[in-house]
């Protein structure tokens, strides 16, 4: 079993539940989605933040193409590891 991780980033934290939401939907993940706030340098108002998706894919089964397509829907995008 591998520890592999697909981080999506998003514009804001509705985007971010929205995105969460649909991934169970869409893609049948099971486990919830870790979202985490990630603010710019410097910047403490929550205006400023982007909003992280951490998903475990341990079974290697989510195609990295089809989740950044998916996170542009919202404005966002996949990071690469």
């Amino acid at each position: 079993m591998s520890d592999v991780r697909h981080v999506l980033v998003l514009p804001d934290r509705d985007a971010a539940e929205e995105a969460a939401e649909a991934l169970r939907d869409r893609f049948g993940v099971d486990e919830e989605p870790h979202l985490v706030r990630d603010a710019l340098a410097g910047e403490d108002d929550a205006e400023d933040a982007q909003w992280l998706l951490v998903l475990r894919d341990e079974q290697e089964r989510l195609d990295p193409a089809e989740l950044d397509a998916f996170a542009g829907e919202w404005e966002g995008w996949r990071e690469e590891p």
